[in-house]
């Protein structure tokens, strides 16, 4: 004999995203305006930075002090630890243990406040420490590169790379706020800046025509990141991420279909291949040229819609194909994205800018036609 009963939880989570520029200066009300949805209080602040932002802005600790110092009923702030940022942070252990040291120092409870400043792999590696110690205390994250800020920074997920597997340590936990300081992009290489617009590109091709329209009309000016079509491309892209996350129905992914994830399967494996010489971004925007075009052959997406796609993405500054290709082991690296996913390999492909389809298998023939056009096009 056996008795089932069956719980049901509804737990609603809302967490603003904010957007704005020199988010330290003491008339910028954005972080306090955070920090107030807080109940009670004081609250104790321990800070994160990445390395490489400090580098930029070596004076970012002492105004984030002078800020919290100067607003009514300060909190209790720790002194700021500096880590390493880029893949490396993610790659062992090291700044997940300094972040949980870090907590622990400065004694936060989950009422308390971890401020993460940096790129998107400290975000993971710290954000990872945050959600396990006291099972969770209050993050805000502030992105510091533009992939970070419109897509990773902005998310639910957090990880560490282990046994060699990419995010095989993670955690699904919404952050408490995401402040995302326009200024921080300003230190950035070109490269880096450019990187984000790989990732607006992406959404915009699966998810909203007229983003990408008016990326196309733009092109050449988001070329010199000129700030208000940039900003807007940050802010746009975010803004459908964010969308993806509430309304998909499947938000912790237990499902195997990830559509954010075009044009990565081929991204991830060159990213691997090359030991990183090729950054994301620059991979993205091969594995999306990729992936247009085998949509292409395959007669899914009109002959127009991909002479505007491979427009785009070198005006933007990217090389739509790349040497790794050659020798690209397909099945492989499918077989890895399938596993990535989690189940049954779901691959997203175009039939219009703004529409797509999901397919379980691909023509690698095809596909490979498809790498040789690139080559002959922009080799």
């Amino acid at each position: 004999m056996s008795k089932t009963i069956r719980q049901a939880l509804a737990v609603p989570y809302e967490f603003p995203v904010v957007f704005t520029r020199d988010a330290f200066d003491p008339e910028n009300p954005a972080l306090a305006d955070i920090l107030a949805l807080a109940p009670g209080g004081p609250h104790r602040l321990a800070a994160v930075f990445d390395q490489g932002l400090l580098r930029a802005f070596p004076d970012l600790p002492e105004r984030l002090e002078a800020y919290l110092r100067a607003r009514p009923g300060a909190l209790n702030v720790a002194p700021p630890l500096a880590l390493p940022g880029g893949e490396a942070a993610k790659n062992d252990l090291s700044v997940f243990h300094a972040t949980l040291e870090h907590i622990f120092a400065a004694r936060l409870c989950r009422q308390s406040f971890l401020l993460v400043a940096g790129g998107g792999a400290l975000l993971d590696a710290a954000g990872f420490a945050a959600a396990t110690a006291h099972r969770g205390v209050r993050l805000i994250r502030m992105p510091s590169t533009a992939l970070a800020q419109n897509d990773a920074g902005v998310g639910v997920k957090n990880a560490v790379n282990f046994f060699g597997r990419k995010n095989f340590l993670g955690t699904f936990a919404p952050p408490f706020a995401v402040l995302s300081d326009f200024a921080f992009l300003d230190g950035l290489p070109a490269r880096e800046r450019r990187a984000g617009l790989a990732e607006a590109v992406k959404i915009a091709l699966i998810k909203d025509r007229a983003f990408f329209d008016r990326l196309h009309v733009q092109r050449d000016a988001l070329g010199r990141f000129e700030p208000d079509p940039y900003e807007h491309s940050i802010e746009r892209c975010a803004e459908l991420h964010l969308e993806h996350i509430a309304t998909s129905g499947d938000p912790f992914e237990f499902g195997s279909s990830r559509p954010l994830d075009f044009g990565h399967w081929s991204a991830h494996a060159l990213e691997e291949a090359s030991g990183g010489s090729l950054g994301h971004g620059e991979a993205v925007a091969v594995g999306v040229a990729l992936d247009s075009v085998y949509s292409r052959l395959a007669g899914l997406l009109p002959e127009a819609d991909l002479e505007r796609i491979l427009e785009v993405l070198p005006a933007l500054g990217f090389t739509p194909w790349h040497a790794g290709l050659d020798s690209l082991d397909m099945e492989a690296a499918l077989e890895a994205f399938r596993e990535h996913l989690g189940g049954r390999l779901f691959l997203s492909l175009l039939t219009g800018i703004g529409s797509r389809v999901e397919v379980n298998a691909v023509d690698f023939a095809l596909m490979r036609r498809a790498s040789d056009q690139l080559r002959e096009r922009f080799a």
